[in-house]
């Protein structure tokens, strides 16, 4: 607005300047029109004729034709176009006179002598009665143009000086104007930031009537998702504490959980093994739709999450994990790039694309992210065993695997595919370049 603002108001000024400075120029133009004119006549006035011809005094009213050179000339010319009296101040210059016009006629022009020099000029051609003939005569009178195109660059310099400063006080007002009437906006934005960084819990301030439809509607939306999270928060505690029996059991009776194990018969290995593997699917299956069931929240209004330090927190923990493998892992992370959502939901995704990549590759892990687009692109890759395209169309679906040998439960693409979609992006899987598989995320935030 303020960019538009002050083209507007330059426009404004350049087309205002240029009407009132061809006004001036008008004005001057005319005035000199008419004081030439009155020379013209002051000269026919100062003519005496005789049988001989037109005669003028040595001496005139207007000073400047007895001075050579000094701007201001004079001459009339007889119907022949020649001579018959110039003003000494034309002694000596080559003044482009009108030297042949009709009774009558009068002539205002600008011309040009042999060295480029500007005149205006102002002829009027008269009749004389001298005798028994009339004989014709042009009076002449021109002026240097150097007065009249110095006093308009002083024009030019005062209006312009004149124009700055007033264009330079109206923006300066614009500007302040924009700054008390946009203040509401600013003061929206600020307690929109508050609420994501967790400070406030809904807007306080009081704004104007136009934007008290928009402050009203942030404030029901914020109000109706807190009293979602609420219950959700609720309802899974209830889940959560309903579950946790039953699994401690189960934990108990295989000898598990830190408790000592419940006296029974005793327990086929391969069924205890079995039923631990259940049971820890288990484990992930409540983990994962307690996770969905909460739901998250929207991108616009969450802290934003570093991203580097995220992975770098993923990978100290993983290659503690992978201890007893050699893996080198290559960064190329955008610094300073950060993602808007749940610190969960990142965690959920990279991990277990770093996870994955861990258990597969050989000696070398690469992870990088960019922002393209508006999305945050977030890439894996490995050097191991890789992954086919018939075999990536089928990891999408929760529980596929490639290898059922490994350890896993073959939902960690598929929890990593269902965050991305939530945000607005995708997982794809193809060819690395250093032999293995390249999982690429896009998150929409």
């Amino acid at each position: 607005m303020t960019w538009a603002a002050a083209l507007v108001l330059l426009v404004f000024i350049a087309v205002t300047s240029l009407a009132l400075e061809q006004a001036f120029q008008a004005s001057a133009r005319s005035a000199r029109e008419e004081r030439l004119l009155g020379q013209l006549y002051l000269l026919m006035a100062a003519a005496d004729a005789d049988e001989e011809g037109l005669t003028l005094p040595r001496d005139l009213a207007e000073a400047r034709f007895s001075l050579p050179g000094s701007g201001l000339y004079a001459q009339v010319a007889d119907a022949k176009g020649d001579p018959v009296w110039r003003s000494a101040s034309a002694l000596g210059q080559d003044v482009p006179f009108d030297d042949r016009l009709g009774p009558g006629v009068r002539r205002f022009h600008e011309a040009r002598d042999a060295e480029g020099r500007a005149y205006f000029v102002e002829g009027f051609g008269v009749t004389w009665s001298i005798g028994p003939l009339p004989r014709g005569y042009t009076f002449s009178v021109a002026e240097d143009l150097g007065p009249y195109q110095e006093e308009l660059a002083r024009f030019r310099v005062s209006l312009f000086g004149w124009l700055g400063a007033m264009s330079l006080l109206l923006l300066v007002a614009l500007l302040v104007a924009l700054r008390w009437g946009l203040a509401p906006l600013r003061r929206v934005a600020d307690e929109v930031a508050a609420v994501e960084a967790g400070r406030q819990e809904r807007l306080r301030g009081i704004y104007p009537a136009e934007l008290g439809a928009l402050t009203e509607n942030l404030n029901a939306l914020l109000a109706h998702e807190a009293a979602r999270q609420a219950r959700l928060g609720n309802a899974l505690a209830d889940l959560a504490h309903s579950l946790k029996t039953p699994l401690a059991v189960m934990r108990g009776a295989l000898g598990k959980g830190g408790g000592p194990p419940v006296e029974g018969p005793p327990q086929n290995p391969s069924l205890k093994e079995a039923m631990e593997e259940q049971i820890r699917h288990m484990d992930d299956i409540v983990t994962y739709q307690l996770e969905r069931a909460r739901g998250r929240p929207a991108a616009t209004l969450s802290r934003p999450i570093p991203l580097a330090p995220t992975v770098a927190r993923l990978l100290a923990s993983l290659t503690k994990l992978h201890a007893g493998r050699a893996v080198g892992v290559e960064r190329d992370l955008d610094p300073g790039l950060s993602f808007r959502g749940a610190e969960g939901d990142l965690l959920e995704v990279v991990g277990n694309l770093l996870d994955n990549a861990f258990k597969w590759c050989q000696s070398r892990i690469r992870i990088g992210a960019r922002r393209e687009s508006g999305l945050v692109v977030l890439w894996v890759e490995d050097d191991g065993p890789g992954i086919t395209a018939e075999q990536a169309r089928g990891l999408g679906e929760r529980g596929a695997r490639v290898d059922l040998t490994a350890p896993g439960h073959g939902i960690g693409l598929a929890v990593a595919r269902e965050i991305c979609e939530a945000y607005g992006g995708d997982l794809t899987i193809a060819r690395s370049a250093l032999g293995g598989a390249l999982v690429r995320v896009r998150l929409g935030a």
